[in-house]
């Protein structure tokens, strides 16, 4: 491929994770009336089920990668990812449709194993970083149109529509894979599935500082985004009232980790990754605490709201890409196994941290706010120990 499409396919392959998540969003109010949940913060579910499957699913994706190459293992598992999304459709009750969701975040957990085992076989570092970011910009574009694709989806049909269009957009990817993507991973470079090896590559990626202090530390912007995406729909038509306006609303949100996505791509190579994300956390905690006092004081408005998600997506998008290229930096030969790890930490991580915030929810905006001033410190903690006190400078890129 050439650079520009190798880019393009690997922020394809990351949106089929991200429109699993954020497509069916418009559609939350009308799965809880059909299938008679009535307890709004239950239908978080819908987005945290998958989430978890998401997370689990990529225990086992990094040492098939490693062994099998990476082409194989996406084009099996989004096969998978079209079946789980035909199920969800068809489900009649609650209860099958979190486990269609499960299993799509099962099928979808390569996804992103694959795209990060991918770019790391032809890149390193800030290089890594860079690509990661260009991707993400685009990917970031499709939280921005997911809600509104979804809500045009529900103009002509059930919600149920909204699962076939995401099987048939991973069906699209899955044919781009097949025709263009080369592999990567040369035999040479493959390692056999042992006990043994596993249990070599999963030491290796906990126990080293830098590969689990920054997966932990993404794993809590991770929960931030969960707990902003599952609380969209009650915060901006229960609380705000605004329905009518809510896919624009969350557009603005989310198109914010976009613009950071691509500030970062421009900034990287230059500042680096450490003086970037650590500087956004702080700013995560000054943000969270002036939002804090917004809040407390009876302030709290649709705008100053938006104002300061906005300003928190910003922060975490400056954070997410330079996390991931960190955490991978030290564990580049196993990137597969590494990748997987990393993944299945930083996935359920942010489960328990995005579920916690967004089950808390009683209709205002205080739990959330007091969740990202609990990302912003416990992020700062992890940094801080990860780099023994010595911030804001290169390390090991």
């Amino acid at each position: 491929m050439r650079p520009g499409e190798f880019v393009a396919f690997v922020a394809a392959v990351m949106a089929v994770n991200a429109l699993g998540v954020d497509l069916m969003l418009p559609a939350l109010a009308d799965i809880g009336r059909d299938l008679s949940i009535l307890e709004a913060n239950h239908r978080q579910w819908v987005v945290t089920a998958y989430v978890l499957g998401f997370g689990v699913g990529q225990l086992f994706y990094g040492p098939l990668a490693d062994r099998y190459g990476r082409k194989p293992v996406l084009v099996a598992t989004l096969i998978g990812f079209v079946g789980a999304s035909i199920f969800a459709a068809a489900s009649a009750t609650f209860g099958a449709l979190l486990g269609a969701r499960v299993l799509q975040g099962l099928m979808s957990a390569s996804t992103r194993v694959i795209a990060v085992a991918v770019v790391r076989d032809n890149a390193s570092g800030r290089a890594m970083a860079r690509t990661m970011s260009v991707a993400q910009m685009i990917f970031f574009l499709v939280p921005i149109l997911a809600p509104t694709i979804g809500h045009g989806l529900l103009m002509i049909g059930p919600w149920r529509f909204v699962f076939y269009a995401l099987g048939g957009f991973a069906g699209l990817v899955l044919l781009w894979t097949l025709a263009r993507l080369p592999e990567t991973l040369p035999v040479e470079r493959r390692t056999a599935i042992s006990l043994a090896n596993l249990a070599s590559s999963y030491r290796l990626t906990l126990t080293n500082r830098y590969s689990i202090g920054y997966a932990l530390a993404a794993s809590l912007t991770f929960g931030g985004i969960i707990a902003f995406v599952s609380t969209a729909q009650q915060v901006f038509v229960d609380e705000f009232g605004a329905g009518d306006r809510f896919t624009l609303l969350f557009a603005i949100c989310a198109g914010a980790m976009g613009v950071a996505s691509f500030m970062n791509s421009r900034l990287v190579e230059r500042l680096g990754t450490r003086l970037i994300s650590q500087t956004a956390v702080m700013a995560l905690i000054v943000l969270s605490l002036l939002h804090l006092a917004v809040v407390e004081m009876g302030w709290e408005t649709l705008v100053s709201y938006i104002f300061f998600q906005s300003l928190s997506m910003t922060c975490i998008g400056l954070c997410g890409s330079n996390f991931g290229a960190m955490a991978m930096e030290p564990v580049g030969r196993i990137a597969g196994t590494a990748s997987s790890v990393q993944g299945f930490v930083t996935s359920v991580g942010a489960v328990l941290v995005g579920s916690a915030i967004g089950q808390s929810y009683a209709g205002t905006t205080l739990p959330l706010t007091l969740g990202y001033l609990a990302i912003g410190v416990a992020g700062f903690v992890i940094v801080y120990v990860v780099e023994e006190g010595q911030l804001f400078r290169a390390r090991l890129a």
